[in-house]
């Protein structure tokens, strides 16, 4: 049975529940029991074994754990005599039966069940009258390893998570990533990793998702991977906040037989569940303009008492907004260039990209990942693509081990009409990345190339796209078509982002016009400035200030000057800026044609009407 039947077979289950649960809540029964009945399989051909060295164990006062797993060749065991099958002999006691089976398991098992809430649903399942045939039905599935294989098991669990997102698409988008968004991340991230894709290498890798949800990045990244190279292995770490979402993320782990040790829960930014850690690969979708106030004691404290040797050394966003510390923390996770370095994927808002003036906290760290050319990419995707919100995002794509032909630069992708709408919405979710239009896009990146994109519009109003590398000629317009051309992808310098925001001062005067001097310190004999008449202006890094104050602002005020000591440094990232293409305004004649023409119509109309 494919994975899709699987999960199908699975979901089903829902037929029982409808009536006493709401279609968004069905995941939280038929999750945990998808969960529950797999490792009851996997456990099924040594649970004699298991029972039998567990008291040989006690009676030598051993700690059972080690040997137990041992024998059952995967990081957990139960050591309780009942099963799931066992269960179904004793209708009357199910309940007690069924949490006692739970607690057998080994300690990182039950933490599962335990964020779950099985038990608050086991419980409402009984009074319900449902547990019995619901258990009844779970072990009518083989899910064991010889039926179903890990990799399809992850699959139908995979499935499943969706299902429970989609049905519950409300809340999703907090803790579920949309699939097309996830793979363009993944193939971003491994493009400029040969040996990692090429077939028959046994190349090891970590990855890391600070804000884990229920697992998608991961399982997307290690899909992905596997699919190109089978030989390799991708090692998964994460946190996550939301007790579900842990659980989930948990679970789908262990069902892939990875380490689920190293999916911690907590808040990444108060509580980092992985310090003095390094990744290869990171990944994230961190929540967007959600404020920090909750962890702000923490946060400030490491930024005042550790600077550069914590977290958030660069700066501090504003507290109205916190993506950008999920930022910071990627970076501190980044293996050194010597050692190979890492490549960050993280979706952002528009916010990140220009909030703040010089010298703020989101302006210090733009400046920071921009200093040190750590900025790769930054690609706008379509509005409409997440569940939960319709706002323009975009992915940046970061890393300390930049090639040759990329340092100093930042790729800037407009892929914001590469999508296909959907056939049935989700949420605020209506438009989707078809695997062309990530292909398209992930082609581009690789490339490391300006491009155009020429959009053909015929007399249907049907449109169609052309992309159009440096040197290339747009296609000619259809017959009563138009051509429209804008650019597609951009390679700026790092420097283009940066700005001097310099004070620009007059001097104070008398009643009689004369400019007054100071008296003391470091003023003696100068002009005082007149703080009615300061002004300040952004400079590009790139223009000499003197150049810039003979050209714009002497030739009105020859007086002014420019105060060095308060020149700050900025840095934005004003992306719609180089993508915007002037449309000269129709022809007036054109205009009022038209409004003639329209004039005329309603008039006609309205003669019909009192005819």
């Amino acid at each position: 049975m494919s994975y899709a039947g699987l999960s199908s077979l699975i979901w089903s289950v829902a037929d029982l529940l409808r009536g006493d649960y709401k279609p968004s809540e069905y995941g939280r029964v038929i999750l945990p029991f998808t969960v529950l009945r797999r490792l009851d399989c996997v456990l099924a051909p040594t649970k004699a074994e298991v029972l039998a060295k567990k008291a040989e164990c006690e009676q030598k006062g051993l700690n059972p754990e080690p040997f137990l797993t041992r024998l059952t060749g995967v990081p957990f065991a139960n050591t309780s005599s009942l099963d799931l099958a066992r269960l179904m002999g004793d209708p009357d006691h199910i309940g007690p039966n069924l949490a006692a089976y739970i607690q057998g398991f080994s300690a990182p098992v039950r933490d599962i069940f335990e964020r779950f809430r099985f038990a608050e649903q086991t419980d409402r399942l009984q009074k319900a009258g449902l547990l019995y045939q619901v258990t009844e039905r779970f072990v009518g599935f083989d899910l064991s390893p010889a039926a179903v294989s890990n990799h399809d098991m992850g699959l139908a669990f995979e499935e499943l998570i969706r299902k429970f997102a989609e049905a519950s698409n409300e809340t999703a988008g907090e803790h579920f990533t949309p699939r097309d968004v996830i793979k363009l991340m993944v193939n971003l991230l491994f493009i400029e990793d040969s040996d990692i894709l090429t077939p028959g290498t046994p190349a090891v890798r970590t990855i890391y998702d600070p804000t884990a949800g229920t697992g998608g990045m991961l399982s997307v990244a290690a899909e992905h991977l596997l699919a190109h190279n089978p030989a390799a292995r991708l090692t998964m770490f994460g946190q996550e906040l939301n007790d579900e979402s842990y659980a989930i993320c948990k679970a789908d782990m262990l069902i892939k037989g990875q380490e689920v040790r190293n999916i911690v829960p907590g808040n990444t930014l108060s509580d980092d569940g992985h310090p003095g850690q390094k990744f290869d690969y990171m990944l994230s979708n961190p929540p967007f303009g959600v404020e920090w106030k909750k962890v702000e004691k923490e946060v400030r404290r490491e930024h005042e008492q550790l600077g550069h040797a914590g977290r958030f050394g660069p700066g501090l966003p504003r507290i109205s907004d916190g993506s950008l510390l999920f930022l910071l923390h990627l970076l501190s996770k980044m293996r050194p260039a010597q050692e190979g370095g890492s490549r960050i994927g993280i979706v952002l808002n528009g916010s990140p990209l220009f909030t703040g003036g010089a010298g703020s906290g989101e302006s210090e760290i733009r400046r920071h990942v921009l200093e040190n050319d750590l900025v790769e990419a930054i690609i706008a995707l379509p509005t409409d693509m997440f569940f939960n919100t319709g706002i323009a995002t975009y992915v940046w794509i970061l890393t300390n081990r930049k090639p040759e032909h990329r340092r100093g630069l930042v790729q800037l992708i407009d892929a914001s009409a590469f999508w296909q709408k959907m056939r049935k919405s989700l949420g605020s979710k209506r438009k989707e990345m078809g695997e062309e239009d990530i292909a398209a896009v992930t082609r581009l990146f690789g490339e490391a190339a300006e491009a155009d994109l020429a959009t053909i519009t015929d007399t249907t109003g049907k449109t169609t796209r052309v992309i159009l590398r440096a040197g290339e000629a747009p296609p000619a317009a259809p017959e009563g078509g138009r051509v429209k051309v804008a650019p597609l992808s951009r390679l700026l310098r790092n420097e283009v982002f940066g700005y001097r925001q310099i004070t620009v001062e007059r001097p104070l005067r008398d009643e009689a016009g004369r400019i007054v001097l100071g008296t003391k310190g470091k003023q003696r004999g100068k002009p005082l400035p007149d703080p009615a008449l300061r002004d300040t202006e952004n400079v590009p890094l790139d223009q000499d200030t003197a150049d810039y104050l003979a050209r714009e602002v002497l030739p009105h005020a020859p007086d002014a000057w420019v105060d060095e000591e308060k020149t700050k440094i900025g840095y934005e990232i004003p992306f719609n800026r180089f993508f915007y293409v002037f449309e000269a305004p129709r022809p007036l004649e054109a205009i009022d044609a038209e409004l003639r023409e329209v004039t005329a119509r309603i008039k006609a109309m309205l003669e019909d009407l009192t005819a």
